[in-house]
């Protein structure tokens, strides 16, 4: 974060506004926002388990494109290592004001 410079602070008119908004939707689980609980990633259910490879990347897609500003997803991959349980999304996004990069591993 930063602080002290004002509307400087912030990212406005820039791809990379929206692309923190969709890491930010991405990390919130299904549930935990008190003001809404039927907003967030279903993680528990369809991305994260046994038996949710037909459902995972559907619904890490389904939660990029509902992001505010986000207008297509131009590339889209992803890779579930069972061993070291960890799973990554890699993702080029057509945004209101670009194109940008979204990564993160959950």
């Amino acid at each position: 974060m930063l602080f002290g410079n004002g509307q400087r602070d912030y990212w406005r008119d820039v791809p990379e506004a929206p692309a923190h908004a969709v890491m930010s939707r991405l990390y919130l689980f299904e549930g935990e926002f008190f003001l809404d609980i039927t907003d967030g990633t279903a993680w528990k259910t369809q991305v994260l388990g046994k038996y949710t490879g037909d459902t995972r990347d559907p619904v890490i897609r389904a939660r990029i494109l509902g992001t505010q500003g986000v207008v297509s997803i131009d590339a889209y991959d992803s890779n579930l290592n069972r061993e070291t349980r960890e799973f990554k999304v890699a993702s080029t996004i057509t945004t209101v004001y670009g194109q940008t990069v979204v990564t993160g591993t959950f």
